[in-house]
C-alpha cells in the first residue's frame, strides 16, 4: 500500500502550525486545505494578491474576480484581504510566509529544487515558484516519488533547471516522509505497508534512516 493523494494531503496538513501563513502550490498541495481543522487559524496566501483564501466555491457561487494563482475560483474567509502583486511578493521576499507547500520535478540531496521547467519541454512560465522557494521560511514538497517513466525525483543532483538552491526542508511522497539534512536525505516515516527497501530502490541518492 501507498498513501493516496487524499492521505498525502492529510499528512501534509499535520505539518502546518496554528496561526501560520501558508502558500499552497498548484496541483497536489491545493488539496491540503481540505484537511485542516477549522479552529487552527491558518491563513492561506496566494501570490497573485490574496491573504485569507478560503475553499473552492460551490457550483453557481463562483466569482471570476476571485481566483488563486492557478486561475481557479476560490473564496475569501472573513478577515481576508486582497492587494496587488507587488505587496504580495513583498510578503514572500520579506519572509512573512511561514510555509510553502510546493510540487517538484526533482529534489537534490542538498535541498535544491527543480519544479518549473523540463529540458526540451514547453515552458509555461515561472510564476511565483522562485520567490516562494527562496523566500518562505520553510519548504515542504509534495510529489510522487518517481516520474511516470519510473525515474527517481529524489536525486543526487538536479539535471532540470533549478527553481532555488538548498531550499527544501521536507519531502512528502506516496511512499514516505523524507527530510533534507546537511548529510543528505533522511527517512522520517514510511507509508503503511511500504518497506525501507522499496523507498531506497526508488530514490536516486543515498538515504539515511
Amino acid at each position: 500500500m501507498v498513501w493516496s493523494k487524499e492521505q498525502m494531503a492529510a499528512r501534509a496538513a499535520q505539518e502546518i502550525g496554528a496561526g501560520s501563513i501558508v502558500n499552497l502550490g498548484i496541483g497536489l498541495p491545493t488539496m491540503v486545505a481540505d484537511y485542516l481543522p477549522a479552529d487552527l487559524g491558518v491563513w492561506f496566501h496566494s501570490e497573485n494578491g490574496l491573504l485569507g483564501m478560503g475553499p473552492f466555491p460551490y457550483e453557481g457561487d463562483e466569482d471570476s474576480q476571485i481566483i488563486n494563482a492557478g486561475k481557479q475560483t476560490v473564496t475569501i474567509v472573513p478577515g481576508g484581504s486582497i492587494f496587488d502583486s507587488a505587496a504580495s511578493f513583498g510578503m514572500i521576499r520579506g519572509r512573512h510566509v511561514d510555509l510553502a507547500i510546493l510540487g517538484a520535478m526533482q529534489i537534490a540531496a542538498n535541498g535544491d529544487l527543480a519544479n518549473w521547467a523540463i529540458p526540451g519541454g514547453k515552458v509555461m512560465g515561472i510564476g511565483g515558484a522562485m520567490d516562494l522557494a527562496s523566500g518562505a521560511k520553510r519548504i515542504l514538497v509534495m510529489t510522487t516519488h518517481v516520474t511516470n517513466k519510473g525515474e527517481p525525483k529524489l536525486v543526487e543532483r538536479c539535471t532540470y533547471p533549478l527553481t532555488a538552491k538548498g531550499c527544501v526542508n521536507r519531502i512528502l511522497s506516496e511512499l514516505a516522509v523524507i527530510d533534507v539534512t546537511p548529510e543528505g536525505f533522511r527517512l522520517v516515516e514510511l507509508a503503511p505497508g511500504v518497506s525501507e527497501a522499496e523507498v531506497r530502490q526508488k530514490t536516486g541518492a543515498p538515504l539515511a534512516v
